[in-house]
């Protein structure tokens, strides 16, 4: 009998994976950033809700923390746990820069509020977004490297 060589197979990249990055970073990095600011900063739950100037400052720190951790090592905590990596598209697999991942997180944003961007996933092959497709950014499996 003739049997060809057995290939190890890789985990193929879905969307679950960003999923499961995206709840892991909420709760690692927005809860603490949301947290610090209600409890210790104002004081208390309904200051924090009447305070619009905090929830906009608390959102830019999320971008800004995960900007940083996307041009530091291509991967947030929740990356890291879902073993996915954030690359600058091209010839070659290199990290995106500061100023890429901050933009790609602002159009997030944009997408999330008109749930369009994000749904974009679903219907492409190469499940990306729109702010991956403005950015020229895609999120690989690390098992894929």
């Amino acid at each position: 009998m003739n049997k060809k060589p057995h290939k190890n197979k890789k985990k193929p990249f879905h969307l679950i994976d960003r999923l499961i990055a995206f709840v892991t970073d909420m709760f690692m990095i927005n809860m603490p950033i949301l947290y610090i600011t209600t409890y210790f900063v104002l004081g208390s739950k309904e200051a924090f809700l009447e305070n619009h100037i905090a929830i906009f400052v608390c959102v830019i720190l999320f971008g800004i923390i995960t900007a940083l951790f996307f041009a530091a090592s291509g991967q947030t905590p929740g990356y890291r746990y879902a073993r996915i990596k954030l690359v600058q598209e091209g010839a070659d697999i290199q990290k995106p820069s500061f100023l890429v991942a901050f933009l790609r997180y602002l159009l997030w944003i944009f997408s999330m509020a008109c749930v369009v961007g994000v749904l974009l996933a679903l219907f492409r092959k190469d499940s990306k977004t729109l702010y991956d497709l403005v950015c020229h950014t895609k999120v690989v499996s690390l098992e894929k490297l």
